[in-house]
């Protein structure tokens, strides 16, 4: 991981967003609610905007911040959005629409794992975004890479967890299970063979996998 003091350099040199995109910043901050961490986001969006993707595939809404912030980035994009908790769904539905996003961002409602069958008619996707349940990334990958067209490219958030990956530190029983599935996950994503694969130590680390 970059030394905090390099981060904030880094960060210092981020336009602000202003109106609704900041609105939501000081939302999630207040309430505690993951988006991605500003270094992060701005290394995937540019990757986006070189990749020029027709259609986006999104494993994790929130409150839709990432989803309002490709679609922003990439206004001929269509993304498909997908979230489980029925609060922040909610949430996202009324920023995406004070946005004026409706039609360009797709919204679904549910399990991630169980809208397999919903997302294909959809699909096929020139990228998918991981950014969900962390204990469930690798059957996330599994599932939805079937509908990624050959060269596409899957970005996976939150790989290093706060650097607990490597100095396994975790406080509790649970987030030490949560840090092995992380680093298993890593590992097994590393070693496939139908990807080639970079993990960048930028925000808290994302991992990119493009399509062999």
């Amino acid at each position: 991981m970059l030394s905090q003091e390099l981060q904030n350099y880094i960060d210092s040199l981020i336009q602000p967003r202003n109106g609704l995109l900041a609105e939501m910043e000081e939302y999630a901050h207040q309430n505690g609610v993951p988006i991605m961490e500003p270094s992060g986001i701005e290394t995937m969006l540019q990757l986006l905007r070189i990749q020029q993707p027709e259609a986006v595939l999104e494993v994790g809404t929130a409150i839709g911040y990432s989803a309002l912030r490709m679609a922003f980035a990439l206004p001929q994009t269509k993304i498909v959005t997908l979230e489980r908790d029925q609060e922040r769904f909610t949430l996202a539905v009324d920023y995406i629409k004070r946005a004026d996003m409706q039609q360009q961002i797709i919204q679904i409602s549910g399990d991630a794992l169980e809208l397999e069958e919903e997302v294909a008619s959809h699909a096929p996707f020139d990228a998918i975004f991981i950014d969900a349940a962390k204990g469930q990334y690798k059957r996330f990958f599994e599932m939805y890479s079937r509908y990624l067209k050959p060269g596409g490219m899957i970005i996976t958030d939150n790989v290093l967890f706060k650097g607990l990956v490597y100095n396994q530190e975790a406080d509790s029983r649970r987030l030490r299970s949560l840090v092995k599935k992380i680093d298993e996950f890593n590992r097994w994503l590393t070693a496939n063979q139908e990807y080639d694969t970079v993990i960048l130590p930028i925000g808290d680390g994302i991992a990119v996998s493009k399509k062999r």
